[in-house]
């Protein structure tokens, strides 16, 4: 093997075995590691959302306890909203596909573009939230670094991340238990050690109140809750994720999928609302270089033995869990990617999966984006988390509209107003948070998430064009079927291995295939004994969906190339075919025919390849070059490839 090869390996981890029956087993997540890998990204939002809304509330301190109900309310209307989007789509709930299903394809690609720049900064605000709460330990001499820290811990995740989820879950599970514990510690701490100060701080709040109906009146003081409220936007962030994630759940996903769902909504709504109380009890007040729950684990610990190390080890687990949450971003926005893709939205090569099973391009993507992202805006968190919520409330908001609109339809069933209700409950309070979000931060940095969103819904609506134009130059072709079917049939030969064969790489059964096949006879007329017809079947997002997926993909794929077999005989030639499974469609399709060479050695490759009269800049990216590598690698070899054109105007 390569030294480049070797060192590959080395990095990204053994090729997966896809004849493993327990594959799926292996590398899926029970509720435990869903929680880790995927509720991570919700329950780390405690680290800048209640920060977020507390800033905002200035000297009006006393809203924190309303804030904290509000926000612990919000979770549950919005996992117990997901978790019946989990049980209507069990094979994956993203809010591209709920849009899609039941709000149209338009609306469809606007909620999955504006999850693609959401979890680009899911990554990108997760990294930089670490930053500032592990840099709250160190002197401020030492900020400057943060930037190049934070880049270097994406690079880090896109290796972890193109080498499994399993692996970058596993790793990464004991920074989440560590902060569990020290956060359950810190908020019940710090509550029982003031509870003969309730009565205080209840009085306190109660004149904070009248204090403020009388400076701020009612209505000031509901614009300022509602504008608090709607900064801490970003606690809710994540709790899409689970729903999205059900592909890499253990079965029975729907169960594991709602269990997941719970075990994050009941330590996020803990963990915010508690958190926003203990900045209360402590008075807790910014302080330079330091985030809120710095300050407050500093003040909760003094005087206590080992209080030092407690701030450590506590501050040191959030930054590391904020780290686990960029998970969600590699995790999830691959997947968007790629059933983008699968719909013709995206190019189709990032539904492609890696030898690891990963969606390697997808990830790539999110990595290299990330780290745009940190170097633009230089690691502010505030700014991130503005650009940040816009996209979650977009997506949240055409989820529960939709959800909304299938349960009104459905009048005619049991719990129907329920179920209503929750979704309508539901799109108020994203919607609310959605406009007050974009309205008062539009000009802090909300104009560039809204443009970059608009931008690639654009890119995407063109490459959707692009692909059905190609396919309804391609659906011309099928008319060669009917035209070939009408030939009358020739006496097949019998197969002599020592007769020139023509070996025919084709996917489907159909007209660019036969036109390929013609075009080898046309070419080269009475030349060939044989006909040889190989066909790659490729695992990618779409069908990599558990074991009895792979068997109907080989099923296919095998009644595709007995309908080629029988076209053959009926050509009068001697015929057979040739197939493979895998991920990478070009090192399959190398070895494959390799094998046939060596069963069959006076064999001439041929493949069809698309050519337009005016090759454009985006052509290779939108479409594979797969016969230009495959015919590079085969002459090294010392075999013979031919490419036969087919035009497209």
């Amino acid at each position: 093997m390569p030294v480049a090869a070797r060192f590959r390996r080395l990095l990204f981890g053994r090729p997966r075995d896809l004849s493993d029956r327990r594959l799926f087993e292996h590398i899926s997540l029970v509720a435990l590691l869903a929680w880790v890998g995927l509720g991570a990204d919700g329950l780390s939002s405690s680290s800048y959302g209640p920060e977020e809304a507390f800033r905002t509330l200035g000297s009006h301190t006393y809203l924190a306890v309303a804030i904290a109900v509000m926000t612990a309310l919000t979770v549950a209307i919005i996992a117990a909203a997901y978790g019946r989007i989990i049980e209507e789509f069990p094979h994956g709930g993203g809010g591209y596909l709920v849009a899609s299903k039941l709000l149209g394809p338009r609306l469809g690609v606007v909620s999955g573009c504006a999850l693609l720049v959401d979890y680009v900064l899911t990554i990108a605000v997760s990294i930089a939230s670490s930053c500032d709460a592990l840099f709250s330990l160190a002197p401020v001499s030492w900020q400057s670094a943060k930037v190049e820290i934070a880049v270097a811990l994406v690079v880090a995740l896109t290796v972890l991340n193109i080498r499994g989820v399993k692996e970058s879950v596993l790793v990464l599970t004991p920074v989440f238990v560590v902060f569990l514990l020290t956060h359950v510690v810190l908020i019940l701490g710090a509550v029982s050690s003031h509870v003969d100060q309730i009565p205080a701080v209840a009085a306190g709040v109660a004149g904070g109140f009248r204090e403020g109906l009388g400076t701020l009146g009612v209505g000031g003081m509901l614009l300022l809750l509602a504008h608090a409220y709607s900064m801490g936007g970003g606690t809710y962030t994540g709790i899409e994720a689970v729903s999205n994630g059900l592909p890499i759940m253990r079965e029975p996903r729907v169960h594991t999928g709602r269990r997941t769902m719970q075990y994050m909504a009941v330590s996020l709504a803990f963990t915010a609302a508690g958190l926003l109380i203990c900045y209360l009890l402590f008075a807790v007040t910014p302080e330079p270089g330091k985030t809120l729950n710095a300050t407050l684990v500093e003040r909760f610990a003094a005087g206590y033995p080992g209080g030092g190390a407690f701030v450590v080890l506590t501050l040191f687990s959030e930054g590391a869990l904020l780290v686990v949450a960029a998970q969600a971003g590699f995790l999830d926005g691959p997947r968007v990617l790629a059933n983008m893709a699968i719909d013709s939205w995206a190019p189709h090569r990032f539904s492609a999966l890696s030898e690891r099973l990963t969606t390697r391009n997808g990830i790539v993507l999110m990595g290299v984006a990330a780290v745009a992202v940190l170097l633009y805006t230089r690691g502010d968190v505030r700014h991130l988390v503005v650009m940040y919520s816009i996209n979650v409330f977009l997506t949240f908001s055409l989820s529960m509209l939709g959800m909304l609109r299938l349960w009104v339809a459905r009048r005619d069933r049991g719990g129907w107003k329920r179920h209503s209700a929750l979704f309508g409950v539901g799109l108020a309070l994203c919607a609310t948070i959605l406009c007050v979000t974009v309205i008062e931060k539009f000009g802090e940095g909300g104009w560039i998430t809204v443009g970059v969103t608009a931008v690639c819904v654009g890119l995407a609506m063109l490459v959707r064009r692009h692909y059905r134009g190609i396919a309804a130059k391609l659906t011309e072709l099928d008319l060669t079927l009917a035209q070939v079917e009408s030939e009358p049939h020739r006496p097949p030969r019998e197969f002599d291995r020592g007769k020139p064969t023509a070996v025919v790489l084709v996917a489907g059964y159909s007209g660019l295939g036969v036109h390929t096949v013609l075009n080898v006879i046309r070419q080269f007329p009475g030349h060939f004994h044989n006909l040889v017809f190989v066909s790659v079947g490729v695992v990618d997002s779409g069908t990599f969906k558990g074991a009895e997926e792979l068997d109907r993909l080989r099923a296919r794929i095998q009644a595709d190339l007995d309908t080629y077999v029988a076209l053959g005989r009926r050509l009068g030639f001697a015929t057979g075919s040739r197939m493979r499974i895998g991920t990478d469609r070009l090192d399959e399709a190398e070895a494959l025919c390799r094998e046939v060479r060596s069963e069959l050695p006076r064999s001439t490759f041929f493949a069809g390849k698309l050519v337009f009269l005016r090759e454009r800049w985006f052509h290779p990216i939108l479409h594979n070059q797969m016969a230009y590598s495959l015919q590079r690698r085969l002459q090294w070899q010392g075999l013979s490839m031919i490419i036969l054109p087919l035009r497209v105007g």
